[in-house]
């Protein structure tokens, strides 16, 4: 399978689909490869990948932080799902919004609109609280999925309201820590050497290398619970073992069992494209970046930049693929990739 796998990540190399990659495929809690192949940046010259390099998860800042915070927060009875968002932030009504909730802010059936380009009108974190709370709905809530980054600024904004702490403090500590991922981090520290770089932007007139490449969350300051975290394949793997062992590592029971076989309840079924959970992508009728020959109960999720975490709970498989894509710009064809790679892998085992 190895062989195959780093073949078929040197052709897309070749063919300037990515400059490089990580990958990471556990199958049955054995650990079947963990590889580096290419380089973590091209431009202005030719860096190596390696095994330690740090990546701008880009949207696995939704299940990697967002997700197991709120998950530990309803735990501790903070919150429970069907709780309004207005509960918590007051000035979040109107125009509809009175029925959305903690669930249809994590499902992405809130009805609010994909995406807004706050950071044009160098928008702070909290201007753009503001902003969200005063958005009209695209959607009646929990009609359809509207994939929105809002749904996630949102739940960033709960956690601090309800921890009286710092976002990236909270998930630190309660996250981060115990499960011992101790390069996963907002703002990361590391010398720039360490890092996979990614796109090329006018305003600094370079690429981005430890700088968060979501232009919303680099508005915010840099954290977010849509976007803003990096971290390592080590790291990640801790914790999709975490996920795969139903909540528990090898120190202590870090969620319940119960908790994490909620969040991969299918809450769409209504939607004929695609299938959604609490944060997780569900596995659906349509085309899906696990591929072809994952198990219906599949699920995961995929970040901007080229990152990705699936799981086939049915057979124990998990794989975790970082790569830095957007370096190359915003059109390399990530979701074929993804599918096809999931393909030769799952046919592998």
């Amino acid at each position: 399978m190895r062989e195959k796998v780093l073949k078929f990540l040197q052709q897309e190399i070749d063919a300037q689909h990515i400059p490089g990659a990580v990958i990471h495929v556990s199958h049955q809690g054995e650990v079947l490869m963990q590889d580096a192949i290419g380089s973590r940046s091209l431009y202005p010259g030719r860096n190596p990948m390696s095994i330690d390099t740090v990546f701008d998860i880009a949207s696995l800042t939704k299940v990697v932080a967002t997700l197991p915070a709120v998950l530990r927060l309803l735990e501790k009875g903070e919150l429970h799902l069907d709780d309004p968002v207005h509960y918590f932030i007051s000035d979040f009504k109107g125009e509809g919004k009175e029925g959305i909730t903690i669930k249809h802010l994590l499902t992405h059936t809130s009805g609010l609109p994909s995406h807004r380009p706050y950071h044009l009108e160098r928008l702070n974190a909290s201007q753009i609280i503001e902003r969200v709370c005063v958005e009209e709905i695209s959607a009646p809530i929990e009609e359809r999925i509207i994939y929105s980054d809002l749904n996630f600024i949102l739940l960033y904004h709960i956690i601090e309201q309800l921890t009286n702490k710092p976002f990236q403090e909270f998930v630190s500590e309660e996250i981060f820590k115990p499960l011992g991922m101790k390069e996963t981090m907002f703002l990361p520290h590391f010398s720039k050497e360490r890092f996979a770089s990614t796109e090329y932007f006018d305003h600094l007139q370079d690429y981005k290398c430890g700088m968060v490449h979501d232009e919303n969350a680099e508005s915010m300051g840099g954290v977010s619970g849509h976007a803003g975290l990096f971290s390592t394949i080590d790291d990640l793997a801790k914790y999709c073992l975490m996920i795969e062992r139903e909540g528990t590592n090898e120190f202590s029971t870090f969620l319940s069992k119960v908790t994490l076989q909620l969040t991969r309840r299918n809450f769409t079924p209504y939607d004929p494209h695609e299938f959604r959970g609490l944060g997780w992508i569900l596995k659906g009728p349509k085309q899906s970046s696990c591929g072809d020959l994952f198990s219906t109960n599949s699920y995961g999720h995929t970040g901007f930049t080229g990152t990705s975490i699936w799981f086939d709970p049915d057979e124990e498989l998990h794989i975790i693929l970082l790569t830095n894509r957007v370096h190359l710009g915003r059109k390399s064809p990530i979701i074929r990739l993804r599918s096809r790679l999931h393909n030769i892998i799952r046919a592998s085992i």
